[in-house]
Order: C-alpha cells, then sequence, then structure tokens
C-alpha cells in the first residue's frame, strides 16, 4: 500500500517540473500554461469529496482497481494531448482519479489491529510523502533525457502494473457502510456536526499543512533572489532533503498506538514553529534552508500521522467519509497557506514568508492546547 500510494500520488506533480517543455511545444505560456498544475489540485480535491466516500459504501478493492484503470486511461491522454485543452482537461481527469492513495489510507487503518493502527497508517504515509518529494525529481530526470510525454505514459504505466499487484495482493473487504449516494454525501455533514476530535485535527491539519505551503510555495522565489540565483532544479532538490520526515512515520505512528497522540501533536507543531525560525534567523545560507526543510517536513509529517492515527480510530464505518473531510479540510489549508505566503513574499519578503508560517504553527499549538481540553473526558485522553 505504501508503494502504491507513492507511485499514484506522484501523478500529481509529474508536470510541475515539466512545464517549460510543454509550453514551448504546445506553444502555451504564462497563466495558460499555469492551469495544468492548477486544474491538477482542483480535479484532485473534486475526486477526494465525490469519490473517497465510496470507499464506505462499496467494495474498496474493486473501486481503487477502477481508479488505478482511469487514471492510466487519463495519463495516456495526457501523454497523446495535441493541443493544451486536451492536456489540461486530462489534467483534470487525472486529478479527479488519482485519489487511490485517500482510499488505501483508510483502508489500510481497516485492515490493522487498533494497537498496531498508527504504525501501519505511519507507514502508507511515509510512501505518500516519498511519493510526492521524488515525483518532480524523477519527472525532471525523465523529461530532460526522454520528453515530456514519455513521462506521462511511463506513469500509465506504472498504474497498470499497480493495479495488476494490488489485485492479487489486496483483500476483498465488504462495505462497511452500504447506502445509497446522495444518503452517503448527507452523512458528511452529519459526521462533521457530531465528531468534535474530527473538527480538531482537521483545524491542526489545514493550518500545519498551510504553513507548509507558505513555504513551498515561495522557495523558488527566494532562492533566485539570494546572491547565487539559484534555480528550480536547486529548489527541487530541496525535496530529497525532505525525505528524512518520511522516515519517522511508522516511528511516530508507534507512539501514536501507545496514546501519546495530543503529546506527538503537541511536539510536532512546536518542531514545526522552531523550523520557521531557523529559516528566518539562518535563511540565507543553502545548509540553514536544508535545516530549516528537515524540521518543517519533521514536523509536518509527524502532526499528519498522529492526526490520522485519531481519526481513524474514530468510526470504523465511516473511515473514508472521516478522511475526507479531514482531507478536503487539510488542502483546503495548504491553499489558504500558499495564497498568504505568496502575498506575504510581495509585500514583506522573505521575513514575511516565514511570519505566515510561524502564525500558523503557532495558532495550530494553541489550538491543540486548548481545544484537547474542551473535548469530553474519554476523547481528549485518546487525543
Amino acid at each position: 500500500m505504501a508503494v502504491a500510494g507513492a507511485v499514484t500520488v506522484a501523478n500529481l506533480y509529474y508536470n510541475q517540473p515539466l512545464l517549460g517543455d510543454i509550453g514551448r511545444t504546445l506553444g502555451a505560456d504564462g497563466s495558460a500554461l499555469g492551469l495544468v498544475p492548477t486544474l491538477t489540485q482542483v480535479g484532485y480535491a473534486v475526486g477526494m469529496l465525490f469519490l473517497v466516500p465510496l470507499g464506505d459504501s462499496l467494495e474498496r478493492r474493486k473501486v481503487i482497481l477502477l481508479l488505478c484503470g482511469c487514471v492510466g486511461v487519463a495519463l495516456v491522454v495526457a501523454g497523446l494531448a495535441p493541443s493544451l485543452h486536451v492536456l489540461v482537461a486530462a489534467s483534470f481527469a487525472i486529478g479527479v482519479t488519482t485519489v487511490v492513495p485517500q482510499m488505501l489510507i483508510p483502508f489500510a487503518a481497516q485492515l490493522a489491529a487498533p494497537s498496531e493502527r498508527g504504525r501501519v497508517v505511519g507507514m502508507v504515509m511515509s510512501g505518500l510523502l516519498i511519493g510526492i518529494l521524488l515525483s518532480r525529481t524523477a519527472a525532471g530526470f525523465v523529461g530532460t533525457h526522454l520528453g515530456w510525454r514519455t513521462m506521462f505514459f511511463v506513469a500509465a504505466g506504472l498504474m497498470v502494473v499497480t493495479g495488476v499487484v494490488l489485485r492479487f495482493t489486496l483483500p476483498s473487504a465488504p462495505p462497511v457502510a452500504a447506502m445509497p449516494y446522495p444518503q452517503l454525501m448527507r452523512s458528511l455533514i452529519h459526521l462533521a456536526r457530531t465528531e468534535p476530535v474530527l473538527r480538531l485535527h482537521a483545524l491542526l491539519g489545514g493550518l500545519t499543512f498551510g504553513a507548509f505551503s507558505a513555504f513551498w510555495a515561495t522557495l523558488a522565489l527566494y532562492l533566485r533572489s539570494l546572491p547565487g540565483h539559484y534555480d528550480a532544479q536547486v529548489a527541487g532538490l530541496f525535496g530529497v532533503v525532505g525525505v528524512a520526515g518520511a522516515v519517522i512515520a511508522p516511528l511516530v505512528g508507534r507512539f501514536a498506538d501507545k496514546g501519546a497522540g495530543r503529546r506527538i501533536n503537541a511536539l510536532a507543531i512546536a518542531v514545526l514553529l522552531a523550523s520557521f525560525v531557523v529559516l528566518w534567523l539562518w535563511g540565507h545560507s543553502l545548509w540553514g534552508i536544508a535545516l530549516g526543510v528537515v524540521l518543517l517536513d519533521l514536523g509536518a509529517q509527524a502532526n499528519q500521522i498522529a492526526n490520522q492515527a485519531r481519526v481513524y480510530s474514530l468510526r470504523p464505518d465511516a473511515r473514508s467519509r472521516l478522511n475526507t473531510l479531514y482531507m478536503v479540510t487539510y488542502f483546503v489549508g495548504g491553499a489558504a497557506g500558499a495564497w498568504a505566503g505568496m502575498s506575504a513574499w510581495t509585500r514583506a519578503g522573505w521575513p514575511g514568508v516565514c511570519a505566515v508560517g510561524a502564525a500558523m504553527s503557532l495558532t495550530a499549538l494553541v489550538a491543540v492546547l486548548w481545544g484537547a481540553r474542551r473535548l469530553p473526558a474519554a476523547q481528549a485522553s485518546a487525543t
């Protein structure tokens, strides 16, 4: 599941380092070319909201295999795209159907014993993070040597292989909450209203991913402004540095299994806050940025694992829907953080970006310390 999650989530990011080559081939630039990565992310949000809940009402393995096939077709269309309009439409379809990881995570939580759920979720999440961080590196290498279209064809082939492997390795799982689709979607509102622990951890996820996104949305601009005028390739290499954060995911999960969830949240968010202090004080050097990136990814990843381990323990019959609510909030926070980071960059430069990240981290730290006390005693102790 960890490998499948890494290979699948990478589909969302292959296009980013290839945009220059795509623009030259299809005769596009500027805001029109920016629709390719934008519509990919919009499609992902749409898929999370409208497709991921089906994991509760349908047999999960069948849904996952169907989505692997659909995203493979979308990737082939992207590779064959004769115009930017076709590529944008294919990119949206890639985003919608690349929600396989968001079905694998609750599936893994369902299969794991309660005492091992955090460790298992952490292992699958480590795969996702590695896929996100290394996808741009892989796309840049393939695009440089074989052309940008080849990257999409390679990705499609990986989806076929992934689907075949999952067909023979994933167990068949009957629906945990068979209900009509309209009722399934209405139940999202009910869950949001009746699960305070979900609301707290969704808030923590959104704030910390917002801080994370404020940094990554502005890093390339900041590196270009330094005396070395570093290019996008250098910015991409910092993604490799961030893989260190993925290594700790299963370890964090083990502590979450032992009931240390709230303490992990608080410590992880404190590390995230410290990363922006490091980036502000020593961000003028590449080594200072590298140290900040390690702390940033470590804090964000540890907080994410603790959040998801707790959320998946709430309602065994609604894990896919709980994941939908959590991840939609998570990505809304990320979008808000990216916007705030760019705005701060234009007005106050790098100190402004660090201030945005620190403010969102501090707000999350206050939320976990104050919010847990307001939960019912049993819930607070588990959190």
